[in-house]
C-alpha cells in the first residue's frame, strides 16, 4: 500500500504515514497559468492499495485536486484507491431545504465515484444520511474517540453537554451518554444563513458547566451567542468540542471576545493562526489505524470504543 496526500493536507498525512508505519509517497502538482492542475506520481503504485488524503474544504480546487489524483491512480493500473477525507466539503448541503436548489453533497459523491475511487474514510458528516449519497463504502469515523477522553482528563464537576441546535442532539446524547451526565438543547432561530437571530436554551444549566459539541464551526458567531446566553442563564462556564474548524470571516477575534473557556477542534482542516483559546487535537493516529485495519481486512470496531 501506499499513501499520498493532496498539497493542502500534506502534514496531516505525513501524521498519518508516521503512525500507519511508512513514509509519505512522492507526488507532485504542476499549475499551469490559467490555474489547471495536473498531479503526477513520481513512484509506481500499479497493484498498490492507494490512499489519498485531502480534505475538500474551501477552496474547491481541493476536491478537484482529489478527484484528478484518484484518476491519475487509476489510470496507473492502482488496485484500489481510498480517498481519506478528514472534513468532506458541501455536506451542509444534503437535502432539498427550499425551491430551486442543488443537493451539493449528492452531486460530490457522484463526482467521488466518477474518479474511480473505491473506498472512503471520512470523519464526523454533517448528516450521516450523507453515507447514503454513495454506492461504494464508506467508513465513517467519530471525533468523539477523541474529544470524550480529553473530557474525561479535565475531571470536570457538574458537567451538561448542550447541542447547539435539535439537529445536533443524536451527537450530544452520545455524549452525555458516554459521560453518564445531563444533556440540553439550544434552540436557535435563523432568517438567513450564518446569521442566528434568536437563541434560548431547554434545560437546566445553572451552575453546570457546559460542553457544546458540535461537526462544523464556520463564523463562529452562533457559538458565542450560545456561550453568552448561557452564561446568562446561570452556566459556570462553558467549553465546545467541535470536529471542522473551518473559521471563517472575523471567527478567530470572535472565538477570542467571546465567554467561551476553550474552544477543541481537531486536525481534520488546518488552522489559519493560532489562538489561546483553541486546543487542538490530532485525529491523525485515528485515520492511521484505521487505514491500517482496512489494508489488513481487521475490523475497525475498536477504534468507536472510548
Amino acid at each position: 500500500m501506499k499513501i499520498f496526500s493532496g498539497r493542502n493536507s500534506t502534514e496531516f498525512a505525513k501524521r498519518v504515514a508516521e503512525h500507519y508505519g511508512t513514509s509519505l509517497g512522492n507526488s507532485i502538482l504542476k499549475t499551469f497559468k490559467d490555474g489547471e492542475m495536473i498531479p503526477s506520481y513520481l513512484e509506481t503504485v500499479r497493484g498498490q492499495d492507494v490512499y489519498i488524503v485531502q480534505s475538500t474544504y474551501s477552496p474547491i480546487e481541493n476536491l478537484f485536486e482529489l478527484l484528478l489524483m484518484a484518476d491519475g491512480a487509476k489510470r496507473a493500473s492502482a488496485k484500489s484507491v481510498t480517498a481519506v477525507i478528514p472534513y468532506f466539503g458541501y455536506g451542509r448541503q444534503d437535502k432539498k431545504d427550499e425551491p430551486r436548489v442543488p443537493i451539493g453533497a449528492k452531486l460530490i459523491a457522484n463526482m467521488i465515484e466518477a474518479s474511480g475511487i473505491d473506498k472512503i474514510i471520512t470523519l464526523d458528516l454533517h448528516a450521516e444520511q450523507i453515507q447514503g449519497f454513495f454506492n461504494i463504502t464508506v467508513n465513517h469515523l467519530y471525533a468523539s474517540s477523541i474529544f470524550i477522553p480529553y473530557l474525561k482528563q479535565l475531571n470536570i464537576d457538574n458537567l451538561v453537554i448542550a447541542s447547539p441546535d435539535t439537529g445536533g442532539t443524536k451527537r450530544a446524547k452520545a455524549y452525555a451518554n458516554f459521560l453518564n451526565t445531563d444533556m440540553v438543547i439550544c434552540y436557535k432561530q435563523r432568517l438567513v444563513a450564518n446569521e442566528v437571530t434568536n437563541i434560548t436554551v431547554i434545560g437546566d444549566v445553572k451552575n453546570k458547566n457546559v460542553v457544546i459539541t458540535d461537526d462544523i464551526i464556520d463564523t463562529g458567531g452562533t457559538l458565542a451567542k450560545a456561550a453568552e446566553m448561557l452564561i446568562k442563564e446561570g452556566a459556570i462556564s462553558v467549553r465546545a468540542c467541535i470536529t471542522h474548524p473551518v473559521m471563517s470571516g472575523k471567527s478567530y477575534d470572535i472565538i477570542n471576545d467571546s465567554e467561551l473557556t476553550e474552544l477543541v477542534v481537531s486536525d481534520s482542516i488546518p488552522l489559519k493562526k493560532q489562538s489561546d483559546k483553541i486546543k487542538v487535537i490530532s485525529v491523525s493516529d485515528l485515520f492511521g489505524d484505521v487505514i491500517k485495519n482496512i489494508n489488513n481486512n481487521v475490523s475497525i470496531s475498536s477504534n468507536f470504543s472510548f
